[in-house]
């Protein structure tokens, strides 16, 4: 008889975004006349890039010929993509790495998925409190996250980030052996300072800790004090794997690109103290378990580092955020206390005393006929907030926050 892994079956019925899918499509069913307008889930809604279009175009051709078509790529990724991103995405923030400590995946969800693989199911981890929940689910499988108590893992170490803290997590006041952290941040759109970012690397390195950094939204950096990367401090590359995206840096939801950095000077700890290097086993992990993103994807990944496409990737990274400053000042204009939308494409919005976040996200959808996402969603710290993205038309935009006006005026 086969034994189910039955730590899938602590994990919640639904991800997040599926139950809200559910309850929209259920709202969709009993009032069919109604168009309801997302400001939830942060899928982005402009074309591609010209410059992507035209690389797509080109490697399907070269595909259609003997000479240019291509089977399993490598599965650490092309090289041509590999060297565009240590040339344009580190080298001018002093960041020297190897190609092969360079890893191309098919969009970060995966590897901040994976990457728990490469640690004991023993291992401690802290997480900032709300998170992405793609974070704690994938230790849940595993069985590293313990069980579920009143909304928080017994093996987690939650640390908060609220409006009381400023959004700046606090360090951990024990040993934690892995640490995840996210910015820009999903969901709150905050950013973290050098200086605060300092104090990790400086905590993992004196605490033995291994960070996983999620800097997924780092293009949307609009303040140049704001660090991009991880490896712009000092001593991040003995303790830290970070994770990048093209998903919303280039509209690539539906193309799937993106890579992991793992520096080799990054190492875990056997039981009898021996340091062994993570780079070459994330690499034995990916040429066991993953074929490879395709070449056209890569191809398309690549454009985007030519000098049309950093100018037109810039373009609608632009088109956004000028979404999210609107929706900051209209929201703020309304009475609502709200946070990121700034340096991300995220607004952070804290819901009226009375409504708890699935309550007001039931409320607007009835209301206003508009979709966000409940906070409480993201972790316990995520209760009596809600997330806006700006990843919507400038007009879906504008009638969104229309209808949120008109709905609060009634």
């Amino acid at each position: 008889m086969a034994l189910v892994n039955d730590h899938f079956l602590k994990l919640p019925n639904n991800y997040l975004f599926a139950d809200i899918a559910k309850k929209v499509n259920a709202f969709k069913a009993m009032h069919p006349k109604v168009d309801v307008i997302s400001l939830g889930i942060g899928d982005v809604t402009q074309p591609l890039a010209p410059a992507v279009i035209e690389a797509i175009h080109k490697a399907a051709d070269e595909m259609a010929t003997r000479q240019g078509f291509r089977g399993y790529g490598p599965e650490q990724g092309y090289d041509f993509l590999r060297d565009a991103i240590l040339k344009n995405d580190f080298l001018p923030r002093g960041i020297h790495l190897d190609r092969d400590e360079v890893f191309i995946n098919d969009g970060a969800k995966s590897d901040t998925g994976n990457i728990q693989e490469l640690v004991r199911w023993d291992n401690s981890i802290g997480v900032t409190d709300p998170i992405y929940p793609v974070y704690i689910d994938s230790n849940v499988m595993i069985g590293r996250a313990g069980v579920q108590e009143n909304g928080r893992w017994s093996n987690v170490l939650y640390m908060p980030c609220n409006a009381e803290n400023g959004f700046v997590p606090q360090l951990p006041d024990r040993r934690v052996d892995v640490i995840y952290l996210c910015y820009p941040n999903n969901p709150t759109g905050t950013v973290i300072s050098k200086a605060e970012l300092r104090k990790w690397v400086n905590y993992a390195l004196k605490n033995d800790t291994l960070i996983f950094y999620d800097a997924a939204y780092q293009a949307y950096i609009q303040d140049d004090e704001i660090p991009h990367s991880i490896y712009e401090i000092r001593g991040a590359r003995k303790c830290a794997i970070e994770f990048h995206s093209y998903s919303k840096t280039a509209g690539f939801t539906g193309v799937r690109c993106g890579y992991t950095i793992v520096p080799k000077e990054v190492t875990a700890a056997t039981l009898d103290g021996e340091r062994i290097p993570l780079n070459p086993l994330w690499n034995r992990r990916q040429c066991t378990k993953f074929n490879g993103t395709s070449y056209i994807s890569q191809r398309a990944a690549e454009a985007i580092y030519t000098p049309e496409g950093k100018q037109q990737v810039k373009e609608t990274i632009n088109y956004y955020m000028q979404n999210a400053k609107k929706m900051l000042t209209t929201l703020r204009g309304l009475g609502f206390e709200c946070y990121g939308g700034e340096n991300a494409p995220y607004i952070w919005a804290k819901t009226p005393e009375t409504s708890s976040s699935w309550k007001f996200f039931e409320e607007m959808l009835y209301g206003a006929h508009v979709v966000c996402t409940p906070g409480v969603g993201f972790g316990p710290s995520g209760e009596g907030y809600v997330r806006f993205t700006a990843f919507g038309s400038h007009e879906q935009t504008d009638e969104a926050l229309h209808r949120i006006e008109n709905w609060l005026k009634k």
